[in-house]
């Protein structure tokens, strides 16, 4: 039962981690069409933001193998 969840929660978070990413990068590419002197800061932005959203999965990786093991 165990190797279920731990599945799961690694998928569900995967998939989390994509969407969060596709969006950010998309709204950041949107603001650099729309403002191109601003490109440096919103790509710095845009990385911090998505290094954020890539400590979810992570985290579920964490959790799932704490999972696994009890």
């Amino acid at each position: 039962m165990g190797a279920i969840a731990a599945g799961i929660a690694m998928a569900g978070a995967a998939i989390g981690g994509g969407i969060g990413d596709g969006i950010a990068i998309s709204k950041m590419l949107e603001g650099m069409a729309r403002q191109p002197e601003l490109s440096g800061q919103l790509r710095t932005n845009m990385f911090i933001g998505v290094g954020l959203i890539e400590a979810m999965p992570i985290i579920a990786f964490v959790v799932a193998l704490l999972v696994m093991n009890k």
